[in-house]
């Protein structure tokens, strides 16, 4: 079963916390502080891997979540880096923001990387907030929390020349002869189910991938058939070969077969309408075909297409149908990957550092900077006590709440905590 578009969920792992710990041992009575550091939490990291062709691993598993970080111990030790989780896709395939939909990354160079969300940063240990002054803090900060996304993977296949036309006019058939590749072939209607690719190696010293785009058929662009989900197939693919059965030995007419097809590209997308085009006039050993390469010539002419007869079966017509591919290859430019439009960063500095709502008399912090600052503090020691209320001030949560009409004695609730308001 071909898969070529899933909603996956991903979470980076969970910075360690850092450790509250002092030196214990014989004739060191004063032991200072030794905590150690948390460990970073496991990445999530897209990979393109060359080997896969679809995304049918992701059928059946739709979350994946790296690890946390280790806690950090004492003796100054730092708690372990989390290995990263490593998400092979095929390449070709566009990771976006579930939610915005957003690029995230279009994947489209072997083994090409894209870190999609990263792990939180170790917390520091006690060890780290001692100084002339303070001697013995006894706090230190938890790790930072993983970030974590749904994200859509949609794949479109990667190739230079792409074989389109209707079900069985031999498109397989011409992949199989032009390149090393084997796609299974037989003798019925939509037997390609997904987007066979090859390498096609010519006399010319020069190689290019060509790809088996599934048969469309009429009204492809609204659904029919399999048709809409592989016209997608199409877009990456600078140079169209459109197969056509001129032989019409199944009671079609080639020239109408030419303007259906094109008919259906043009509805799914105006600019791939305007792709280059070359027609492959295939069976032309059959009775009939040379009479129907003759209208179907003069039908075209004055589009510019040029008109290959080519027999598959038989293996004739390729080597000027390559040295015309070839040819037009050389003066087209790549086709340029999409751009990333996300940024964690971006998004974090959009993000409002904190909050204030009064419900109730009750004066209501909450905010990235909140949940971070509870995060490394032990409110029930007192140089860490200090330390929180010095960030209040420094942080302008303070000014803020007498913005808002604060006054001494009132309630301030900080998540779980409240505590009453003393200017």
């Amino acid at each position: 079963m071909f898969v070529d578009k899933v909603k996956i969920y991903i979470k980076a792992g969970n910075g360690g916390n850092g450790a509250i710990s002092f030196r214990r041992e014989k004739y060191v009575p004063a032991g200072g502080p030794d905590g150690g550091d948390g460990g970073k939490g496991g990445d999530v990291i897209f990979v393109v891997n060359t080997g896969k062709h679809t995304l049918a691993d992701f059928r059946f598993k739709k979350s994946f979540k790296a690890r946390n970080g280790e806690d950090g111990r004492g003796r100054k030790m730092f708690g372990k880096k989390a290995e990263d989780i490593i998400i092979e896709v095929p390449p070709g395939t566009i990771v976006r923001d579930a939610e915005t939909n957003k690029v995230i990354a279009d994947l489209v160079e072997p083994r090409q990387r894209k870190i999609a969300v990263y792990g939180g940063r170790g917390g520091r240990g006690n060890a780290r907030y001692a100084t002339a002054t303070k001697q013995a803090p006894r706090f230190a900060k938890e790790g930072q929390k993983g970030q974590e996304l749904w994200v859509t993977l949609e794949l479109k296949s990667i190739a230079d020349v792409g074989l389109i036309g209707f079900p069985n006019v031999g498109k397989s058939t011409i992949l199989s002869v032009l390149s090393a590749s084997r796609p299974k072939i037989a003798d019925y209607h939509f037997t390609t189910l997904s987007p066979n690719l090859g390498v096609v190696n010519t006399r010319f010293n020069k190689s290019f991938i060509m790809a088996d785009i599934p048969g469309l058929i009429e009204g492809a662009h609204k659904g029919a058939g399999l048709g809409i989900d592989f016209l997608k197939h199409i877009e990456r693919t600078r140079l169209l070969v459109h197969v056509l059965d001129a032989s019409g030995v199944e009671g079609r007419d080639p020239v109408e077969d030419f303007y259906t097809i094109n008919r259906e590209l043009e509805s799914f997308s105006k600019e791939l309408a305007q792709r280059p085009q070359i027609v492959a006039a295939n069976k032309i050993d059959l009775p009939s075909a040379q009479e129907n390469i003759d209208r179907l010539e003069d039908e075209i002419k004055e589009s510019g297409i040029k008109v290959f007869p080519i027999s598959a079966a038989a293996d004739k017509g390729f080597d000027k149908l390559l040295s015309e591919l070839v040819k037009v290859l050389d003066e087209l430019p790549p086709i340029e990957p999409l751009k990333e439009e996300w940024d964690w960063t971006d998004e974090d500095t959009e993000e409002k550092p904190f909050e204030i709502e009064i419900e109730e008399g009750i004066y209501i912090v909450s905010g990235p900077i909140v949940d971070r600052l509870l995060g490394s503090v032990n409110l029930e020691d007192y140089e860490s006590l200090q330390y929180f209320q010095r960030s209040l001030r420094r942080n302008g949560i303070i000014d803020a709440l007498r913005e808002a009409g604060i006054d001494d004695g009132d309630t301030v609730r900080m998540q779980e905590i409240e505590f009453d308001f003393i200017d």
